[in-house]
């Protein structure tokens, strides 16, 4: 094996090594994609200013708002109870007959409704457990269950979801949001299907053996008395608002692909070449505000005071920077391996998987293993669209094939193999609900097969049937 491969392998478990440890990716991306350029023969400050930090700061540029924006929103949902509003109402609401489809719905609402993921657990996990508590299931099980509703297709497969997962591919493909509906509602009924039948299996078979809820003392959930929630239909408004806006601004507004000709003039480096490249941006950051200020009226009584709105938004502005810097420092990371020599051995054998006569096995098998890798479903993707996008877009152009495909498959693709016991929303989620990884994660882990399963599934329809 060539020695320069050898470096980038060696770079690339050193990451999800240090990441698995608990390391910040924001530290180790630079030095370990040094490490790669140095031992390949690049000089050491150029690789870091012009090929790290040349991309990381592209992105960060392109995306910062979205996130800044998604996590002002998701404070603002928590902070005045409209979040748990929601999640008290479907998961105490349906009862304990429908337990796992209660807490399933209440996360898959929230996320698709724009809330954070990190926001979801810690909403819905109170409810979650003292169901569980009343009808004596195993606790252990609950980390799954948020998982699948949280994870899986509300992030990444159902068409017009707000989540990264779901925006990145806009940016190089020149998709919407709503790309390849017809393969993304195939693959979150697959995923929530099979996903659903696991996990209610799981319940009946711990209730029949005897296992109940189990002593536990971290994290378990307390009445606070929650009389003052506002009501969960008007809580839900300002998520409505955001996939409502959002869809018509996509659907019904046609930005003048002239717009950006002023911009040009000035020579600026430009976040994109084309509108249609920032058009769904723009339309996402548009339906953010409109949720935003929405929530900050139907919410108005929880917010004190003028310092307690002012701690809101700061939580959530300060909050957005380290997700955007941890995966703003995995594509710069991206960009300094797709530039050394021994990457492209890689990027053969990557690109040399054409089942199919079509660019998509070669996505999701690359997407899916850089999530796994960087545990982390927005940053692989963002490093396999960094390295390979554009071979891929122009090998689907070159067969006819829409770009709506390419985005679909690497939104999937991204949910597939992230959620490894490194990444870190999977960290969290154990440690809000107070439990380990040898005590949920074997259940986790079936989830993450699943959602894996239904990426490649949706390959396999489309291959067979042409529909999208």
């Amino acid at each position: 094996m060539d020695f320069n491969v050898i470096a980038i392998i060696l770079s690339l478990f050193g990451l999800i090594g240090l990441a698995y440890r608990g390391f910040s990716v924001i530290l180790m991306a630079p030095i370990l994609a040094l490490f790669a350029a140095t031992v390949s023969g690049l000089a050491v400050m150029p690789s870091y200013s012009e090929l790290f930090m040349g991309k990381a700061v592209t992105f960060i540029k392109s995306f910062f708002p979205v996130f800044m924006l998604g996590a002002i929103f998701g404070k603002i949902m928590e902070d005045t109870g409209l979040a748990k509003s929601i999640a008290k109402a479907l998961i105490i609401g349906l009862g304990r007959e429908k337990a796992v489809a209660s807490i399933i719905a209440s996360t898959g609402i929230l996320t698709y409704g724009g809330v954070s993921v990190y926001v979801v657990v810690f909403a819905v996990y109170p409810f979650a457990a003292a169901l569980f508590k009343q009808a004596n299931y195993p606790k252990r099980l609950i980390p799954a269950i948020i998982a699948l509703g949280a994870f899986a297709p509300t992030m990444d497969s159902i068409p017009g979801t707000p989540q990264i997962q779901n925006i990145i591919p806009t940016s190089y493909f020149g998709t919407t949001l709503y790309a390849a509906p017809i393969l993304g509602l195939l693959g979150a009924i697959l995923i929530y299907g099979l996903g659903y039948t696991y996990l209610s299996h799981c319940v009946k078979s711990a209730v029949a053996k005897g296992e109940g809820y189990g002593n536990h003392t971290l994290n378990e959930p307390e009445d606070k008395g929650d009389d003052d929630l506002v009501h969960w239909t008007v809580a839900l408004l300002p998520l409505l608002a955001v996939l409502v806006v959002n869809f018509t601004i996509t659907e019904f507004v046609h930005w003048d692909p002239g717009i950006l000709d002023p911009y040009k003039s000035m020579k600026l480096p430009m976040v994109a070449a084309a509108v249609k490249n920032v058009s769904s941006i723009w339309s996402l950051i548009i339906a953010i505000v409109v949720g935003i200020t929405l929530a900050l009226i139907i919410g108005r009584k929880q917010i004190k005071s003028v310092d307690a709105l002012t701690r809101m938004l700061n939580a959530g502005a300060i909050g957005s920077l380290l997700a955007i810097m941890n995966t703003g420092s995995e594509v710069g990371y991206g960009n300094v391996i797709a530039q050394l020599p021994g990457f492209q051995h890689i990027a053969q054998v990557l690109i040399g998987i054409q089942v199919g006569g079509t660019p998509l096995f070669s996505e999701a098998v690359s997407v899916t293993t850089l999530a796994g890798i960087t545990g982390s479903a927005s940053g692989g993707m963002a490093i396999a669209l960094e390295l390979m996008g554009k071979d891929w877009l122009a090998w689907a152009n070159q067969i006819g094939m829409d770009p709506q495909i390419l985005h679909r498959v690497a939104s999937m693709s991204s949910g597939g193999m992230d959620t490894l016991p490194h990444n870190g929303a999977i960290i969290t989620l154990l440690a809000v609900c107070g439990l380990t990884h040898r005590d949920s994660y074997k259940n986790i882990f079936v989830i993450t097969l699943l959602k894996t399963f239904a990426a490649f599934m949706i390959i396999l329809f489309y291959l067979a049937t042409g529909l999208y």
